[in-house]
């Protein structure tokens, strides 16, 4: 990162499904005041339908354009706390306007975890219909090189807290 501060840029998770991005966000966005964007909920507001109904309707093609837009507008203003799609990192201008734009955060976790969250919550997930821990490790194989590519930092959300990422996330961003 360039300049003396960080202060002044948004701060953006990005990961797996189930690796706490949204939850880490809203605890983040509790401590330092700033705005919390969930770019796919950016993008059902937009589109007054759930992400799995565009993809059905629409493809995934057509999903990741929206997401780039949502990234884009989500970065372009003031400083914001930006939970994103697992799937953000698939287009290099987003990789880009991360890396530029956003202290960048990869939340990860063991897979087995990331099944047991996501089978907790009641919101259906295009890319892991089926067999959820199959599917995850797939998706772990063909992203991680992204996560890592953007990632200013990478943090374990295994057995912690929110509030305990989101304190660790601050005192990275304002050493």
């Amino acid at each position: 990162m360039t300049g003396n501060t960080m202060q002044d840029r948004s701060i953006a998770l990005v990961g797996l499904s189930g690796t706490g991005k949204s939850t880490v966000a809203r605890a983040l966005a509790e401590r330092t005041g700033m705005p919390l964007i969930d770019t796919d909920r950016a993008i059902e507001r937009q589109q007054g339908q759930i992400i799995s109904a565009l993809f059905e309707q629409h493809g995934e093609a057509h999903f990741r354009t929206l997401e780039q837009a949502a990234l884009a507008e989500a970065l372009g203003g003031t400083a914001a706390v930006v939970a994103t799609g697992g799937g953000i990192v698939l287009r290099p201008a987003n990789r880009t306007l991360l890396r530029e734009l956003a202290l960048v955060v990869w939340l990860d976790a063991p897979t087995e975890d990331l099944v047991a969250r996501l089978a907790a919550h009641d919101e259906e997930r295009p890319l892991l219909s089926g067999e959820a821990h199959a599917k995850l490790e797939a998706l772990r194989a063909a992203r991680a090189a992204l996560y890592a590519d953007v990632a200013h930092h990478q943090i374990i959300t295994s057995g912690r807290a929110a509030s305990e990422i989101a304190q660790e996330i601050l005192r990275i961003y304002r050493p």
